[in-house]
């Protein structure tokens, strides 16, 4: 646990919050923000910064937390889908700096978030960058 990090904090329990979930690994809590009502954070109990930093144990691991919460969010909150959704450095978005993992309640016609916009790449530029990111 990294005791300048506020998120190590709420996920161990130092800090109260409102939790949903919890196991060895993850503390899941509303947030304190939430763009919809039942937006839940899933954090793990130790400090990780990113996904790029997030070791391959612990990755394996969060999603089956994932799919428990936006269950759970459909049977109780009746939600018609959820928003998953995970940012990584502040180009992202990410704004705390320990790894989590947002699942969001959406209702039809909710106008919570709004879609990106879509590029329109032709298809050569599409195999140059396709070439590039193969492993």
């Amino acid at each position: 646990m990294d005791e300048n990090c506020i998120f190590c904090k709420l996920a161990n329990g130092v800090f109260s919050t409102n939790v949903v979930y919890e196991d060895d690994d993850f503390t899941a809590f509303l947030d304190a923000s939430p763009a919809a009502e039942g937006h839940t954070l899933i954090v793990p109990k130790k400090h990780v910064a990113n996904a790029f930093e997030l070791p391959d144990d612990l990755g394996a691991k969060v999603y089956p937390v994932v799919k428990k919460v936006a269950a759970r969010q459909k049977e109780v909150l009746g939600c018609d889908g959820v928003n998953v959704l995970q940012n990584n450095g502040p180009a992202a978005g990410q704004t705390v700096f320990h790894f989590h993992v947002h699942v969001i309640p959406r209702f039809d016609g909710d106008g919570v978030m709004k879609d990106w916009d879509h590029l329109e790449l032709s298809d050569d530029k599409q195999k140059e960058i396709c070439d590039k990111l193969k492993f």
